[in-house]
């Protein structure tokens, strides 16, 4: 049986000589995985890059075998970014944080949808890092972990123990940039770093920890090298 679908690569390793097990994430908000038989091989590595849409033929024999993966490259393209290292580490920062977010057989709803329109605001425009954090926060919404900040927006604090918004400071509380996420303050370093506080505080805290997993370094990458631009 033959499969056509359309979806994000995620995660590719070579097996074999010339062959790739790959994930993906399907626009029906599913991780699939199969083997792409000479992926490896010249004439296909370039199709099989972290972070490209593609449109996938996958043939399924039996539950016994992996999937059989063939695809091409489609829209939104994106190798116009590899020069851009603020942008290729976001984007291996992206799919790694994805790819930590859903296994196979389960369906987050919504979670191609909005990395869709962030890859696109990544490719098509200049100012992208608050359409990052934003998708930060959408990410914990999809997983079950939403922190309404929209409908707190008056409330100047964020409490990380709690997880609620509040108006008192506290040990564990911190300044949430309402104004930022809502365009109506300017990118600095100190908005970055709260965003990048708590996403990873409820990321790990309340996620990686029933995996035993960690924050996916090319993450770490690219906190790194933006913290050190903004700087």
């Amino acid at each position: 049986m033959q499969i056509k679908t359309y979806g994000i690569l995620l995660f590719s390793k070579v097996i074999k000589e010339n062959d790739l097990f790959i994930k993906v994430l399907s626009n029906e908000d599913k991780l699939l995985t199969g083997i792409v038989y000479g992926g490896n091989s010249s004439k296909k590595k370039n199709i099989y890059q972290i972070g490209y849409f593609l449109n996938l033929r996958i043939v399924k024999k039996n539950s016994n075998i992996p999937n059989s993966i063939d695809a091409d490259i489609s829209k939104p393209l994106i190798g116009s970014i590899i020069e851009d290292k603020y942008k290729l580490y976001c984007l291996l920062s992206v799919t790694s944080l994805i790819n930590l977010s859903i296994v196979e057989g389960q369906n987050l709803n919504g979670i191609f949808k909005t990395t869709e329109q962030f890859l696109n605001v990544l490719v098509k425009k200049n100012n992208w890092i608050r359409s990052f954090c934003l998708w930060l926060f959408d990410l914990l919404r999809i997983i079950g972990y939403d922190i309404d900040y929209k409908i707190n927006n008056e409330k100047k604090y964020f409490d990380t123990n709690l997880l609620e918004f509040t108006d008192n400071k506290g040990i564990e509380t911190y300044n949430f940039p309402h104004k930022f996420l809502e365009g109506n303050e300017k990118i600095s370093i100190s908005n970055i770093k709260v965003v990048f506080l708590i996403f990873e505080y409820i990321f790990k805290n309340n996620h990686l920890i029933h995996y035993n997993n960690k924050l996916p370094q090319n993450y770490m990458n690219f906190k790194k090298i933006i913290l050190n631009y903004l700087n």
